[in-house]
């Protein structure tokens, strides 16, 4: 995928998790929203089956493979895949 495509698909998966998290929407959404962010970053997961919130825009993921990730904003607005 060519870099302009990948920053398009990331700003509107951005515009998605800050959406989902502002509106508070049901763990199935979210659960969607940061499976697509962690396959973005190219990282392992297959699905995330439970979400833990640590704060604003800040999530603990954990994967059906058993890897979790922390999902989060970091202080440039880049949307983060950290591996725990």
């Amino acid at each position: 995928m060519s870099k302009r495509m990948t920053g398009w698909a990331l700003m509107i998966l951005m515009a998605t998790f800050f959406a989902v998290s502002a509106l508070a929407a049901d763990d199935a959404s979210l659960s969607k929203d940061l499976t697509a962010v962690i396959a973005l970053h190219g990282l392992p997961c297959g699905q995330v089956v439970s979400v833990k919130r640590q704060g604003d825009n800040d999530y603990i993921a954990s994967c059906q493979d058993g890897n979790r990730y922390r999902v989060y904003v970091n202080s440039e607005g880049r949307v983060v895949a950290q591996k725990q």
